[in-house]
């Protein structure tokens, strides 16, 4: 590129006669740039630019991306290999970028940045449900890839309580509700849900009337959450970041669902109650404002909903329930059984597969660690097991290289097989000669003489 003396010096140079070899050896340039500069091809100071490969495409780009805001850039760029587009992903997400050509969307703009209204949470007033999923749980525990904690939260105090949950089914909503209330201190005027398939349908918010049922038990309104309107139980919402962080993401393996469930009481009432909030009366602790929340007592007994799970049962013909183990017949031994409990009732009901309840124990505390074992159950086993033992010979097992020739059976079944072969025709095979009288014995020692003289003549 010439700067601009250079082009007046080289205009100058040929009107004095030069020529084009001569001007470009005089000014140290290309011979080729000195004559686009002389005959107009080239203006001094005016850069020339390739063509854009994006600019036939910025079109489609800009108005697919006002159709749809969140359309993938990676679906996007599919679309444009297909119109011939020959430049790389990235540098599709760059000419997106650099041009601006994504717009804000005009309907999440308004979702997340719009006013909100101030929400009054008078004390006794309100208790805000909702589900947290906890990725991961122990393996141990048998709840697959997910475990459930349903919250409930004060919303005047923020004073909360959790209850793990292997599903979100209705049975398990109601005992997570009556524990969690009785935790909290009692029971508030309105419960507050989001549109939970198990309380209304989601659809039109309408309650359901097996939960209208609950309701009615434990006296409370049951308020709906207007669709997209998460901001209405914020309360209990904004817990759940604190539960993942600070308490499930440091609980460790070996805790089973119980001791993982004490820990979460443990935290609440170390961490949560004794979190400082700001009042009309000052700073005052979580658990200072719950106290003076007008709680009205819940029910002497919990709703009585139908608990049911599947449960493997043990060697010894235990089953595992809420920290304790409860006996079987030792013929369900390693095998498949369902445990029944009824919320508010003194005992618990086994059944079979199908069906067949084959044992009722009353309920110990739990988390315990009890055996309940019926007797019957006791002796049951006690024979089954030393049956087993007579019938496994002098009771020990097999070693690897213990030598367990055939029996007499297996020697009659060879007999069988020999007698059945001799009468089919075999393949002649070498058999060795019997010495008889007139047989000749060779003496190896004429030999052994022989090779003795032939290496001394040698």
């Amino acid at each position: 590129m010439l700067t601009q003396g250079e082009t007046v010096e080289a205009h100058a140079l040929r009107k004095q006669g030069w020529t084009i070899s001569a001007i470009a050896r005089h000014l140290g340039r290309d011979r080729k740039t000195v004559r686009n500069y002389l005959n107009g091809v080239t203006e001094p100071g005016v850069r020339h630019r390739d063509e854009d490969p994006f600019e036939p495409f910025a079109e489609y780009v800009t108005s697919r991306l006002l159709e749809d805001p969140h359309l993938w850039a990676q679906t996007l760029f599919d679309e444009l290999v297909e119109m011939r587009f020959k430049q790389s992903y990235s540098s599709l997400t760059r000419q997106i970028r650099d041009r601006g050509l994504r717009p804000v969307c005009p309907q999440c703009t308004t979702a997340v940045n719009r006013p909100n209204a101030v929400i009054e949470h008078p004390p006794g007033e309100e208790t805000q449900w909702d589900w947290l999923d906890l990725p991961d749980p122990p393996a141990a525990w048998g709840w697959g890839k997910t475990a459930h904690l349903l919250v409930g939260t004060l919303s005047c105090s923020g004073r909360w309580r959790g209850y793990l949950a292997p599903n979100t089914t209705r049975p398990q909503v109601i005992a997570g509700l009556d524990r969690i209330t009785r935790r909290l201190g009692g029971v508030t005027r309105n419960w507050r849900f989001d549109r939970m398939a198990t309380v209304c349908h989601p659809s039109s918010g309408e309650l359901k009337a097996e939960f209208a049922a609950v309701a009615k038990y434990y006296g409370v309104s049951v308020k709906i959450c207007p669709p997209r309107s998460g901001h209405r139980k914020g309360v209990v919402e904004g817990e759940n970041r604190s539960i993942a962080q600070r308490w499930w993401r440091t609980l460790p393996d070996e805790l089973t669902v119980e001791q993982a469930q004490a820990s979460l009481d443990e935290h609440c009432r170390v961490r949560v109650d004794t979190r400082m909030r700001a009042t009309k009366d000052g700073r005052s602790s979580v658990l200072t404002v719950a106290a003076s929340e007008p709680l009205r007592r819940p029910p002497a007994a919990p709703y009585p909903a139908v608990l049911s799970e599947p449960r493997k049962v043990s060697r010894q013909a235990l089953v595992a329930w809420r920290g304790n183990q409860y006996s079987v017949p030792p013929e369900l031994a390693m095998g498949e059984v369902t445990v029944t409990e009824r919320l508010g009732d003194s005992h618990i009901d086994i059944a079979t597969v199908s069906g067949i309840v084959i044992a009722r124990h009353r309920l110990a505390a739990p988390g315990t660690g009890a055996q309940v074992r019926d007797t019957v159950h006791v002796t049951a086993l006690n024979a089954a097991a030393m049956a087993a033992a007579a019938n496994s010979g002098d009771g020990r097992p097999h070693r690897n290289k213990e030598r367990i020739p055939p029996g007499e059976r297996s020697r009659a079944a060879a007999q069988c097989l020999r007698e059945n072969n001799s009468h089919t025709p075999s393949r002649p095979t070498a058999q060795p000669i019997a010495a008889s009288d007139d047989a000749v014995v060779i003496d190896l020692a004429a030999y052994e003489a022989a090779a003795q003289n032939r290496n001394t003549l040698g």
